[in-house]
């Protein structure tokens, strides 16, 4: 499984005009299911991405994680939105093979669970569409962005 985290002061998904999913600071996070992955994946990955350290304390190191910030108002969220396009292969020419991405029923399913584990785990979170032509609106803090991958 897959992820990049973009640490952010705002985000927001818009599909067909309309605001579908929108945080304050926290972690856009796009996220992919490769083939073969499952559950164990998704588990490791958000706890990976729930503890990684990339917020600054008051001495201006990165030393929080999201789950340090509130979370619970209006800071400290988590923008979830499936990514299938993580999985491209570039190697054999200049079109993108996507062959490594999870098939789409597979995908949504990993997808919504890892969307569910996130929601029981942290106080506030917000997706896109799985599937759909999405529109991500987001202000990058830093720029600070990690690719995460688990196996």
């Amino acid at each position: 499984m897959k992820a990049v985290l973009q640490r952010v002061t705002e985000a927001r998904v818009v599909i067909a005009g309309e605001t579908v999913g929108q945080i304050a600071q926290g972690l856009l996070v796009l996220v992919c299911a490769e083939r073969g992955d499952g559950e164990m994946q998704t588990d490791k990955l958000l706890a990976k991405i729930l503890k990684l350290r990339i917020f600054s304390d008051d001495a201006g190191k990165m030393n929080r994680s999201v789950q340090d910030l509130d979370g619970k108002g209006t800071i400290g969220g988590l923008l979830i939105v499936s990514q299938f396009t993580l999985a491209a292969d570039a190697s054999g020419g200049n079109r993108p093979s996507f062959t490594g991405a999870a098939p789409p029923d597979e995908g949504r399913r990993l997808y919504d669970f890892f969307v569910a584990q996130a929601r029981t785990a942290h106080g506030l979170v917000e997706t896109g569409q799985f599937g759909a032509d999405m529109q991500v609106h987001l202000v990058n803090d830093g720029p600070v962005t990690i690719s995460l991958q688990v196996l």
